[in-house]
């Protein structure tokens, strides 16, 4: 068992992904056990990322449902492409076949638009099926899932039931807008990611983001941990801290001063509030990360705009 650890955090590691124990430990239990893989917490931790991950770990294709307020399982499942089907009654109009043989052609499987539930029961492998954002979709919308993941088949009236060969690897993710129902969770593995430690978070900032060196990673990183103690609208997540290192690096910074941190606050930040806030508090935030508050006036330098232009 200990080797089919290694086996899996080596895979993700393959894929740029930095994984726990725990997330090594959740996906191997969902691929051993062909659970649904349940992943909750704050928004940008990497939550989807890991479906993605796996699925190119198991060389098999990403099939994704993104759930919305008013997602119904017409939408999920498949939908009649209408328009070839009057197409196609129009060119046959003047055929010499009956009623009953136009019917079916048109409601033959030539003219189904297979939506991403119905995507991943058909397909020729199992498929990595990517449920995100599942608290946003309503409460009846989890009920059909319900179904559809116990009994991997659905009945099309015009076809038949159709059942899966291949059942799928299921990741479904929730940031926590609403609480999900108790069968869901029952159904599934369970899996909370949190915001990382500051060791993980250095090391995915410098697994992702090529060109930033060891210092730059680090202040980074403890300015987010620092930032995510305050009472914010929006905290920001991996995905913030790693657009931030990007857009550092782009501006070819080493390390960090208050100029450049306040020229790119919106880079981090998407809320105005926010954005006043942390500049309000941004000396003492600066103290915590061990960089000086004081101004630097060449931090956009001529060299430095010049050098960016060029590049």
């Amino acid at each position: 068992m200990e080797a089919e650890f290694k086996r899996i955090a080596r895979m993700l590691a393959e894929q740029d992904y930095v994984a726990d124990e725990s997330i090594v430990t959740a996906l191997f239990l969902a691929t051993t056990l062909n659970r649904p893989l349940l992943i909750e917490g704050p928004a940008g931790v990497g939550k989807t990322e890991i479906a993605k991950a796996m699925a190119r770990a198991l060389e098999t294709d990403l099939i994704r449902l993104q759930c919305y307020e008013g997602l119904d399982s017409t939408t999920a499942l498949y939908e009649w492409n209408y328009q070839h089907q009057l197409l196609h009654i129009k060119l046959e109009e003047h055929s010499t076949k009956s009623i009953e043989e136009k019917e079916a052609e048109i409601f033959s499987e030539r003219f189904l638009l297979k939506r991403p539930l119905l995507q991943a029961i058909t397909h020729h492998k199992p498929p990595v099926l990517l449920i995100d954002e599942l608290d946003r979709a309503d409460e009846e919308f989890e009920s059909f899932l319900l179904e559809v993941l116990s009994d991997w088949q659905i009945t099309i009236p015009e076809i038949g039931t159709i059942r899966a060969s291949h059942i799928p690897y299921v990741v479904l993710t929730s940031n926590r807008t609403r609480e999900l129902s108790d069968a869901v969770r029952r159904r599934c593995l369970y899996l909370w990611i949190d915001y990382p430690d500051f060791d993980k978070e250095v090391a995915i900032v410098k697994q992702k983001v090529p060109g930033v060196n060891d210092r730059l990673a680090e202040q980074i990183t403890r300015f987010m941990e620092a930032v995510r103690e305050m009472h914010l609208a929006k905290v920001p997540g991996v995905a913030e801290t790693l657009d931030w290192a990007r857009a550092l690096v782009a501006l070819h910074r080493d390390v960090l001063d208050k100029t450049v941190v306040e020229q790119t606050l919106g880079v981090i930040f998407k809320d105005r509030q926010d954005i006043e806030q942390v500049r309000m508090n941004l000396e003492e935030l600066l103290q915590k990360v061990g960089v000086s508050s004081r101004l630097t006036p060449t931090a956009f330098s001529e060299d430095t705009i010049r050098k960016t232009t060029k590049d």
